[in-house]
């Protein structure tokens, strides 16, 4: 399995930006496809975006579409989560997760992931 630590939460305003990290550890980066989730109190995890191994293929759920951008540096371990625009129902707890595949493709379903983060909170007042 892939050890990861998300970093970059943290108290904003709303129409503000953030950039969460997450750094992988313990196995070959390039052989994962990457997610971001976030869980809001009270509410369900929800995907917020996925990449696929190589960065070629993105996938963004439609609340955070035009604002949010998933990136990935396979040379550094490093999965990325640039937050623009952000809203007070952006506010949740943020979580990385890597999927070990053959196939250079992302998946939403968060039952498909292998490893998780501890999580980042993420507060956008308004």
């Amino acid at each position: 399995q892939v050890q990861l630590v998300e970093s970059g939460g943290g108290l904003v305003q709303a129409g503000d930006s953030l950039r969460l990290s997450c750094a992988a550890s313990g196995r070959t980066f390039s052989t994962y496809a990457m997610g971001w989730f976030r869980q809001a109190p009270g509410k369900e995890r929800e995907i917020v975006a996925a990449i696929s191994r190589s960065g070629g293929s993105t996938y963004y759920a439609d609340s955070v579409k035009g604002r949010f951008t998933i990136s990935r540096d396979n040379a550094k371990n490093t999965v990325y989560l640039q937050m623009n625009s952000l809203k007070s129902e952006d506010t949740a707890v943020y979580y990385c997760a890597a999927q070990y595949t053959w196939y250079d493709a992302w998946t939403p379903y968060s039952n498909r992931y292998d490893s998780w983060g501890q999580g980042t909170q993420v507060t956008v007042s308004s």
